[in-house]
């Protein structure tokens, strides 16, 4: 009896309470406000980098028109015919999340051998638009017709817009997304990765675009925009 009430009073080591070792779960709010500021830290840096790639997205849209201009007024009309298809169906007729959603999984199942890719190359590729890339090259290679070109754009205009707004909704909707950090790096990379497929694909299709043009053009514009913000903050 005596013993027992010994054990009580004077308990023995390694035999605490469990709660105790957590010192009244200080240690749990420690770790949550570290991984807090952690996130923190990082959202910051992302919207560092977003504001430094945001000439870019301006440029590689700049660059992509002038070189678009000069391929045949019909097909840019056809082009840009499928990207207002998609808008009107969009906003007024329904969503085609359900297509965008099959190209997620076709893109899981083809970088399945390497799981890093998994999560993002389906926010990254436009695989439609690759895919009518490539079924173009391959058609044209027995099939010289207008017609078949025009198709294809009106394609291509139309599943590069539908990547792009998909993105765009996917990563908005993310939770716990400080200043919008992931929404405007991410958004803004994946806008001109998807320009630039875009650039060199016509530049396979069409004499008139020129891919190195569509580059040198690009970078020479946000240059630009670099050095008059260097030149406004520390040239007096």
């Amino acid at each position: 009896m005596a013993k027992k009430q010994y054990a009580e009073k004077f308990p023995l080591k390694g035999k605490e309470d469990p709660g105790s070792a957590d010192f009244g779960g200080l240690s749990g709010d420690f770790s949550s406000k570290i991984s807090g500021l952690s996130s923190k830290l990082f959202g910051l840096i992302k919207i560092i980098l977003a504001v430094i790639i945001l000439p870019f997205v301006y440029s590689s849209a700049v660059s992509f028109s002038n070189e678009f201009a000069g391929i045949d007024t019909g097909l840019q009309r056809i082009f840009w015919n499928g990207v207002f298809t998609f808008l009107i169906i969009y906003l007024f007729i329904f969503e085609p999340s359900l297509i965008y959603s099959k190209g997620h999984k076709l893109l899981e199942i083809v970088f399945s051998f390497f799981k890093p890719m998994i999560n993002v190359a389906p926010f990254l590729l436009p695989i439609y638009t690759i895919l009518f890339f490539i079924i173009f090259g391959l058609l044209s290679l027995g099939i010289k017709s207008r017609l078949l070109t025009e198709y294809t754009l009106f394609l291509i205009g139309f599943s590069t817009v539908l990547h792009l707004v998909f993105s765009a909704k996917t990563i908005r909707s993310k939770k716990g997304d400080f200043l919008k950090a992931n929404y405007i790096f991410g958004f803004s990379f994946i806008f001109i990765l998807n320009i630039v497929l875009l650039a060199f694909g016509f530049s396979l299709i069409f004499n008139g675009f020129s891919f190195v043009n569509f580059c040198s053009t690009s970078f020479n514009i946000a240059k630009g925009i670099f050095y008059a913000c260097f030149k406004q903050l520390f040239m007096f």
